[in-house]
């Protein structure tokens, strides 16, 4: 089952309302996905040679400013001077001047029970256990802004319901993905991108499919050439939407079973599984609607002047 929504605007006289736009497609897709949702925002983004990361914690009372306050002290910074960050809930985000893998070894250090949803210049990943309504309300989504922005409600049938299950899931830079349907091949294919320095943190196939775009990326192909050949390894079921730094794409698998439809005006481009989530948007009535056709990569990016299938 599963249900996922995407949200691309062109218009940036838009992006304050990114939230507002999204939090009802979300909420859409509650009774596909019932049983946790989440998202990721791209936006506020960091400049060169710094790097953000988006983590979470079981625990509502987790205390964050103690793990900045050790950050700081970890930098050699005077008290007082704590890295940029902010809380969202059961979420924190941070900014920092250093690596990922500086960045990440800290983390684990200093608040091992935390998860890192993602990392990245201008990602930021938000999601939990209960029903789409209630992680838009736990995070203020609709007050949320930025460029574009992805979800996903989820119906569990390969893996246990948990956070660290739901999805987006991320495995590389700024790159993420929702998926609705299943992965035939992901054992064989998880254990070859674990050979190509791939990490995993879940048993999920979704994570895999993530996975294997963030090898191809590595591997110097463009997000276009990746989607492409993964039409050709990856073998099951699937509708994908994909999260980038500059945009995101929509796939599906070459028998198209899965429910898809495109909106696309001058001011934004709108996917989700099913028309009534994008009911509410504007201009939707003189919106070009349509279904995508199978195993056809749909792109867009600011690097575009305007979205373009290919």
């Amino acid at each position: 089952m599963c249900g996922i929504v995407g949200l691309y605007l062109k218009d940036p006289a838009l992006e304050p309302r990114l939230g507002e736009l999204f939090a009802p497609m979300l909420a859409a897709m509650s009774d596909r996905g019932p049983d946790s949702a989440g998202f990721a925002i791209y936006g506020d983004e960091v400049g060169p040679g710094r790097i953000k990361l988006t983590l979470q914690h079981e625990d509502p009372a987790f205390d964050w400013s103690a793990v900045a306050s050790a950050l700081a002290a970890r930098s050699g910074n005077t008290a007082g001077s704590e890295p940029d960050w902010f809380q969202n809930a059961t979420a924190a985000v941070f900014k920092l001047a250093t690596s990922e893998g500086e960045a990440r070894a800290a983390f684990s250090e200093l608040a091992p029970d935390a998860r890192i949803m993602s990392v990245g210049r201008s990602i930021e990943i938000l999601k939990g256990v209960g029903r789409p309504q209630a992680i838009i309300d736990r995070f203020n989504l609709p007050a949320m802004q930025g460029t574009h922005i992805i979800g996903h409600t989820r119906m569990a049938t390969e893996s246990a319901v948990s956070m660290a299950g739901s999805h987006p899931f991320s495995t590389g830079q700024d790159l993420c993905l929702v998926h609705n349907g299943s992965l035939s091949n992901h054992n064989w294919l998880r254990k070859r991108l674990e050979k190509q320095g791939i990490r995993f943190e879940t048993e999920n196939d979704s994570e895999v499919a993530a996975g294997y775009l963030t090898w191809r990326l590595r591997t110097g192909d463009s997000l276009e050439q990746a989607l492409h050949k993964g039409l050709e390894d990856l073998d099951g079921f699937f509708t994908l939407t994909i999260g980038t730094r500059d945009g995101f794409a929509v796939i599906r698998d070459p028998v198209a079973c899965k429910p898809a439809v495109l909106a696309e005006t001058d001011q934004y481009v709108a996917m989700a599984s099913e028309y009534r989530a994008l009911v509410h948007l504007p201009g939707i009535e003189q919106a070009s609607v349509w279904e995508p056709d199978p195993a056809r990569v749909y792109l867009w990016e600011r690097t575009q002047a305007l979205g373009a299938a290919a």
